[in-house]
């Protein structure tokens, strides 16, 4: 079995890292290292990691002074400093674990061995479940996308794109993953399995509409195509907040650009997403029409060579 590495970039997630670290404890398929970067917290989340470390020496604490922010950026930082420590280890994986998750005890097994199952396979993960229900569609929300609170990256994939990108405003996970389909190689949730997200989506220390507005304005940073956010704001009207939500997703979206933020990515790869987004709106449109057969639960091929670098369909 292929060997995988994890890394947890955490501030001030007393209440809920500790179900996490347990959850982690008893997974069939242990890491070969688990470095939970604490960055810098100032309730227990220290204590709690060190009591675990020091039952599992395959658990360490890193802690990070404070830098006096809390952004993505940072939590990028603390994630890199981790990742430091991680030089000269031999591993396969290496995983991107957010400190306030729940999963199967057979969770991270299974995704590692996908990357055993298909060569090609860059990033994988799961759907997650927010208040009892599970947040993806598949009828349209994209297969190919791996949601940031759990991401495996397989070594070379992970080198490949450089790692994770510093973005003040958020959108690391994202950019990583569409960097790797850039490049080549395949990236995939699958849907057998699905991680419970303890705490929303993008709304620590913020309220939910304020987090919509956000992602609203990061989607804009990100490079997403107007037709692609007016169509995911309509979208987003249908699901609590209802009707507020994808309004204020709309409006960070229009914000951003009347101000013309700059965008922290490369004309490249925004042209890359937006292909992508195109493309999924026909597809999504064709399936709502009936013109186009239902697909999403396609398996990967079992060998999928390397990576050519020629732009993959998200």
């Amino acid at each position: 079995m292929l060997t995988y590495v994890l890394i947890t970039a955490a501030r001030n997630e007393e209440k809920l890292i500790g179900n996490t670290l347990q959850c982690v404890v008893e997974q069939t398929a242990r890491p070969r290292k688990w470095i939970v970067a604490s960055d810098g917290s100032t309730d227990r989340t220290d204590q709690i990691v060190r009591e675990y470390a020091s039952r599992h020496d395959w658990i360490e604490l890193l802690s990070i002074p404070d830098g006096g922010t809390r952004d993505f950026a940072s939590k990028v930082r603390a994630f890199n400093a981790a990742y430091e420590k991680m030089r000269g280890l031999e591993y396969d994986i290496i995983g991107n674990l957010d400190a306030d998750l729940t999963f199967d005890k057979d969770y991270l097994a299974y995704l590692v061995n996908q990357f055993s199952l298909c060569s090609n396979l860059g990033v994988a993960g799961t759907p997650y479940v927010e208040d009892s229900a599970v947040t993806y569609d598949y009828r349209f929300t994209n297969i190919e996308h791996v949601a940031g609170g759990c991401q495996l990256f397989r070594r070379a994939c992970y080198e490949a794109i450089g790692g994770l990108p510093q973005i003040k405003a958020g959108g690391e996970d994202f950019v990583a993953v569409t960097t790797a389909r850039m490049l080549g190689w395949r990236t995939r949730s699958f849907p057998e399995k699905h991680f419970v997200h303890h705490r929303k989506m993008s709304t620590a220390g913020t309220s939910v509409l304020k987090a919509k507005r956000n992602d609203g304005r990061n989607d804009y940073l990100c490079g997403n195509h107007p037709l692609w956010q007016f169509s995911r704001a309509l979208y987003q009207l249908g699901k609590k907040p209802r009707a507020a939500g994808g309004l204020m997703l709309l409006y960070g979206y229009l914000e951003a650009s009347f101000r013309r933020e700059p965008r922290p990515i490369t004309a490249e790869l925004m042209a890359f997403i937006r292909r992508e987004q195109m493309a999924r709106l026909k597809s999504i449109f064709g399936k709502l029409l009936g013109s186009q057969p239902e697909v999403a639960g396609k398996p990967l091929p079992v060998s999928g060579g390397s990576p050519a670098g020629k732009p993959g369909t998200r």
